[in-house]
Formats: structure tokens, sequence, C-alpha cells
């Protein structure tokens, strides 16, 4: 048996591996439709809640709300809203860091998430890296220095919105990894996008913001659809691979982030850009291909000292 937990841990079905890659060309279009809409005068605060709000009404109707009670149903609703809370802040910081920063500047620092997240596994959920793994943190942290350059003039408020959204992002992430085994995959979908929207309405009426036009209106409104929907191919294609499997697949995202930087507002990434992009991806990689190691030396290993030696490495 222990023999062929490699070959399925390898074996990746292609299927799983285009659901990503469609999630993160549908990730791409939001972020390029949100940084047209706040470059055009439209209140972030006001494009944040109707991308939520059109992805509560997708979520109902893709996961048949009016009769699937799984998606109701809460272990802990102050998690599930905490949970929203981080999502939130993740979303609203990065299209505040798009106002000022390129598409492909900001995706490079939001790639720093799977560092932020190994490093703060340990203390917020038990799960420690060993000093390889704190070793290509360190380089990925190296690698978002060049990007944002702190000190030569170029960092800027962009660059801290971006920051807070990846951190934020990374808290979502570890809430999610907490909250997986007790809550239903629909009830953390439903709840993380319908908190956003219940915290924002109240204020509604001071950050919202008519569209001028029927193009405005359309690329507002897919936006909830990209973001749902990406989520939603998501969720299927971890149903039908593993999570290392699929790991390097979203850093093909900063493709999709430079060309549409390009196209639609003449942004060329510079040379610092690009090799701190690389570096950071890196740095992410091996940490995917770390997790991946450890992962079949607790399947393959019977003796947990050796399983609990292999994770300090």
């Amino acid at each position: 048996m222990a023999s062929d937990s490699p070959r399925r841990e390898q074996a990746t079905p292609v299927a799983a591996i285009l659901l990503i890659l469609a999630s993160g060309i549908l990730f791409s279009f939001l972020d390029a439709g949100a940084k047209w809409l706040v470059l055009s005068g439209m209140s972030a605060s006001f494009v944040v809640w109707v991308r939520f709000a059109v992805h509560v009404v997708l979520v109902l109707i893709l996961f048949q709300g009016w009769r699937n009670r799984e998606m109701y149903r809460v272990r802990s609703l102050p998690l599930q809203v905490l949970r929203g809370v981080f999502l939130f802040g993740s979303t609203i910081f990065n299209f505040l860091a798009l106002l000022t920063l390129p598409l492909a500047d900001a995706m490079a620092i939001y790639f720093l998430a799977p560092m932020v997240i190994t490093a703060l596994a340990g203390p917020l959920l038990g799960e420690w890296a060993g000093w390889r793994r704190w070793v290509a943190i360190g380089v990925g942290f190296f690698g978002m220095v060049i990007v944002i350059r702190p000190g030569l003039g170029t960092f800027g408020l962009g660059h801290a919105y971006a920051l807070l959204s990846m951190l934020s992002y990374s808290l979502y992430v570890l809430m999610t990894r907490r909250m997986a085994a007790t809550e239903t995959s629909a009830s953390l979908i439903f709840y993380s996008a319908l908190a956003p929207v219940v915290f924002m309405s109240p204020a509604l009426p001071l950050a919202g913001s008519v569209p001028p036009d029927l193009l405005h209106w359309a690329v507002l409104i897919s936006l909830g659809f990209f973001g749902g929907l990406g989520h939603w191919l998501i969720i299927h294609a971890y149903k039908r691979a593993q999570v290392s499997g699929l790991a390097p697949y979203p850093y093909a995202q900063i493709i999709w982030a430079t060309l549409w930087g390009y196209l639609l507002f003449g942004d060329i990434p510079d040379r610092y850009t690009v090799i701190g992009a690389a570096i950071i991806v890196a740095s992410g990689l091996y940490i995917v291909h770390r997790e991946r190691e450890l992962r079949l030396a607790s399947v393959t290993e019977p003796n947990s000292e050796s399983s609990d030696l292999a994770k300090k490495l």
C-alpha cells in the first residue's frame, strides 16, 4: 500500500488543473474590472459591496439555497463572521491598492500569502515550519523587498494596502483550514460573502455611487459573477485533487495580471517587479514542494518519531 501512495499523490487530474486555471482567469478579470471601475471614479467600498452582493445571489443559485439546508448550518457563527471580515479586508484593501499599483505589482505582493500562512500556521494552528521552510519564507520576503523597494522612493500607500490585503487573505485561509473540519463547504462560501454585505449595508448610502452608463453597470455586476464562480470552481477542483497537486497553478494568475495591466492600463512591469515576483513564486513553489514531501513521509513512514523529525526540517 505504501508504494502506491506516491503515485496517487502525483496524479493530479487534468480536469482539476483546468478548473484552477479557469478560476485564476476569473479572478484576474475581477481585479482588472475593479481597477477600471475605481479609476473611473466609483467608490471602492460600493464596488466591494456589489461584488459580494452578486456573489451571495450566485451562491444561492449554484447551491440551490432554497432547499440546501447545509448552506445555512454552522457550528460557530462568530468564526464564520470573522472569516468573512478577513475576506472583506482582503478585497477592499486590494481594490484600494489597485488605485495606484499596476496589477502585476499587486499580484506579486499577494503571492507572499503562502509564506505568511506557513509562518502563522505555527502560533495559530500548531503547524510549525522547519528551518528549510523558514529559509524559503525569508527568500520570499527578500523578493517582496525587491518589488516594493522601501527607502528608494517607490514604497507608497498602494504597497501598504497590498500588504494589508495579503495579510487579510492569509488569515482568511488559516481560518478556512481551522473550520474546514467542522463547517460545510457550502456554508463557508456563503457566509464569507454574506458577512461583508451585512456589515457594509448601513454605510451604503454614504459609499454608494451610481454607475454612469450600461458598461459600468455590466462590469460592476460581473465582479460578483467572477468572484463567486471562481470560488465555486476552486471547490470543485479540490474535490478532484489534493491541495499539494494544485498549489502551483494559481501562480499563473500573474501572467493574466500582467496581460490585462498592459492591455487595459498600459502598465509594463519593470525589471525589479519581474525579478522580485520570480523570487516570490519560486519560494512559494518550494514551500509547496516541501509540504508535499512531508505529506508523503507521513503516509509512508510508520515511525512517528521520524515523522516529527522530518517536520522540523
